[in-house]
């Protein structure tokens, strides 16, 4: 593979080392399924620490560096041209239930575009990061979107409230980073979502054009609100197509 830059080598050890607890506190989570008071100030409880330990790593290396995160909101530092977009548990629900899909993202926004993303699942130690004009990796191996032509053959990651009358297979997984980051390995043909936050989707923008996909223009200005709209080239105009109905 290209050598990563210093940045993304910075994002990778700040996920590395997040990802301990994510893994420790995603263990105990069992055992409060079946307390009374149930998990849910524990996760969020995991969902700050988490945060702390990212943004500690990422400000130790890069002091001036601005901030979006989920639960801290928008922090100016010196330097507004570069911002670092975090979300410490994308898929929360899944895991306040045991559901071993969730995933940490962390990208990075220069001068209004994401040139850096990284989509870490700590449970199946699956990374996957892009960078812009670098290309699009998994665990290390470089990966393409799927080249599937024929919609009824694709299977689609969507959310929201759709019912089956899209005419295509579909899943709804409960994260929407790792919808993305399986859009750019080919494990998904496309996804469509509505009304997502920035950093649930920063990363999976620059890992979906790395790969090779088609991603919706999508105003980094704006922190909610957004839909999304990713898949193989081949396949873009049939699924918006389908889409265009709701």
């Amino acid at each position: 593979m290209n050598s990563i830059s210093a940045n993304l080598n910075v994002m990778i050890k700040a996920s590395e080392k997040a990802s301990k607890t994510l893994i420790r506190d995603f263990g105990e989570i069992e055992k409060l399924q079946v307390s009374k008071k149930g998990p849910t100030d524990f996760v969020t409880n995991s969902d700050f620490k988490v945060e702390k330990i990212i943004i500690e790593e990422l400000e130790k290396a890069r002091p001036t560096y601005s901030l979006i995160s989920e639960e801290r909101g928008i922090k100016n530092n010196k330097d507004n041209n570069n911002t670092w977009i975090i979300d410490p548990i994308d898929g929360t629900i899944n895991f306040l239930h045991g559901i071993p899909h969730f995933a940490i993202s962390i990208a990075l926004k220069s001068n209004d575009e994401i040139i850096s993303g990284l989509i870490f699942d700590p449970i199946k130690n699956e990374i996957f990061f892009a960078e812009k004009n670098n290309g699009a990796f998994f665990n290390n191996q470089r990966i393409r979107v799927s080249n599937k032509n024929n919609i009824q053959d694709c299977l689609f990651a969507i959310s929201g409230n759709i019912g089956s009358e899209l005419g295509f297979p579909s899943r709804k997984t409960g994260c929407a980073a790792l919808d993305l980051a399986y859009v750019a390995s080919g494990r998904y043909d496309g996804y469509f979502q509505k009304d997502l936050n920035l950093w649930d989707i920063a990363a999976g923008i620059v890992l979906v054009k790395e790969a090779g996909g088609i991603i919706n223009d999508i105003n980094l200005n704006n922190l909610e609100n957004i839909n999304v709209i990713a898949s193989n080239p081949n396949i873009n105009t049939k699924f918006q197509e389908k889409l265009h109905n709701f």
